[in-house]
């Protein structure tokens, strides 16, 4: 009964994550990358013509993979495939933490309590990532499997610890990289050999897929020219861009969860431990021995344990503490990262009002920890994203998918480092010359980087007139979107109150 409980529980918390809060998004971040190179790999006559499409970076996962496969099975769109994956594997993360917290003495409903202040979720400052992803990337797959991992170990089940991060690994491996460290040394210490065999079979399978569609590597050291255009577009990768004050937050943190921990838990304490260590690696590797592999791996993100951690202990020491003044600063301290992403920085007092009186309460009633859900989007105010889809932008993706042919390469000069040129890309399954979002993509790609810059530098930095059609088709975009602001003085292909299209013959 117990069993088919914690998987109810897990299944329900997961749905509220999911469809109330923190909640989820579609071609707002990386599935604007994602989407067309999962598109073209399963018809290969789309987006062929798209600079994202035709460099792909997905070599060393399956998510690619599976994405196809379910769709093929299903007969559903990507986006249901990938939603339901971003839904089952947050419940086994939830049941993961529930599974630690149990291992700490923590009763059944305590337990789920725990998980349900950590599945709140928490934007990780410095290197731009969530404890709980928004969109349903390779990442947000990986790091609830890893949590299960964590709680598995800790009730000493290893072979299926094992065989939850290297299902992990399979669809990330750089975010499994703090856990196999630790993990790896716990194996060896206890001469658990047979849990190794996941491990080892993933890593053959990782191989065997990437043998057929990995691009030249990127392991050299970076020129002067990749690392300041690296600088420019994806600064969060280099330690040395951050402001001080987010190395000492990380710093903050980190002491947070070892007083929580009390010495116990000391697989998750070790990889909180190995988040706050990649600051220091990073800058050796990166910022001073300028190794291009970093960028790809980027070992920072591994913070995000660092983070998780803070949460967990902070909210087990609460409920463990016999009194209450002691409970509902734990509480606190377990619900801040969730308004407050950096510590070291001012402090918005309504969110963090709001996380107070959600800790006092929840130090007098544990049950209470499920009012955050309701409170801090509704109250304090946290609106995790924007609604970037609207009805003009998906009108417009909807004539040219009707209206233009397959290989039709569009821009949008007036963009800027706006998200709708990568909406349109995913959902008109057009090309684009060039947008900012995929720019994203220079740390993984030797030479993709000059190619998306230069293409930057010949179509965005200018207005678009009509005298630029000329010099845009000579480019080989057959289309470009302007705002209505932005209309020039000859006849539209299509138009809608945002939107303008000409062709530029």
């Amino acid at each position: 009964m117990k069993r088919t409980w914690v998987a109810a529980a897990a299944a329900a918390l997961a749905l509220v994550t999911f469809f109330w809060f923190p909640g989820h998004t579609w071609l707002q971040q990386d599935t604007q990358i994602y989407v067309p190179i999962l598109e073209h790999q399963r018809d290969p006559s789309l987006l062929r013509n798209d600079i994202i499409a035709q460099h792909p970076h997905d070599a060393f996962t399956l998510y690619d993979e599976v994405a196809i496969g379910l769709r093929a099975v299903t007969h559903l769109g990507f986006r249901e495939v990938l939603a339901a994956q971003q839904i089952v594997t947050r419940a086994l993360g939830i049941w993961g933490l529930i599974l630690l917290a149990e291992a700490l003495g923590l009763g059944a409903w305590e337990a789920f309590f725990v998980a349900a202040i950590c599945s709140l979720g928490a934007v990780i400052a410095g290197p731009t990532v969530l404890t709980l992803e928004y969109e349903p990337t390779p990442r947000a797959f990986a790091v609830p499997l890893v949590m299960l991992a964590i709680g598995l170990a800790a009730r000493h089940r290893y072979i299926g610890a094992s065989a939850a991060a290297s299902i992990a690994f399979l669809y990330h491996a750089p975010t499994t990289l703090p856990f196999w460290a630790v993990f790896g040394v716990i194996l060896l210490l206890r001469r658990e050999w047979r849990a190794f065999a996941p491990i080892v079979f993933a890593c053959v399978v990782l191989a065997l897929a990437a043998l057929h569609q990995a691009e030249p590597g990127f392991y050299g050291r970076l020129t002067t020219a990749e690392e300041q255009l690296q600088r420019m577009r994806a600064s969060y990768v280099w330690i040395t861009a951050w402001p001080a004050a987010r190395i000492v937050h990380w710093l903050i943190v980190l002491a947070v969860a070892l007083i929580a921990a009390r010495r116990r838990a000391p697989l998750l304490i070790a990889i909180a431990i190995v988040g706050v260590a990649t600051m220091p690696l990073s800058y050796v590797l990166l910022d001073r021995a300028k190794w291009a592999l970093v960028p790809q791996i980027q070992p920072m993100r591994a913070l995000l344990f660092t983070g998780l951690a803070m949460q967990f202990f902070a909210a087990v020491a609460a409920i463990q503490s016999k009194r209450w003044w002691q409970s509902a600063g734990w509480f606190f301290a377990a619900y801040i990262l969730t308004v407050q992403p950096v510590l070291t920085e001012p402090w918005a007092w309504k969110p963090v009002a709001v996380v107070a009186v959600i800790a006092l309460l929840t130090a007098v009633r544990p049950i209470a920890a499920l009012a955050a859900f309701v409170a801090i989007p509704l109250v304090a105010g946290i609106v995790n994203y924007p609604n970037l889809q609207t009805p003009d932008l998906a009108q417009l993706s909807a004539w040219a998918s009707a209206s233009t042919p397959k290989d039709a390469v569009f821009l949008f000069p007036d963009a800027r480092r706006n998200v709708d040129p990568g909406i349109f890309r995913a959902e008109a399954q057009r090309a684009l010359y060039v947008d900012w979002k995929g720019g994203g993509q220079i740390n993984y790609i030797k030479g993709f980087g000059e190619d998306w810059w230069s293409r930057w530098n010949q179509t965005m930095l200018a207005r678009p007139t009509k005298a630029l059609l000329p010099k845009y088709n000579g480019l080989g975009i057959e289309y470009i979107v302007v705002r209505p602001n932005d209309r020039l003085p000859i006849p539209a292909l299509y138009e809608n109150p945002s939107y303008v299209v000409y062709s530029t013959r």
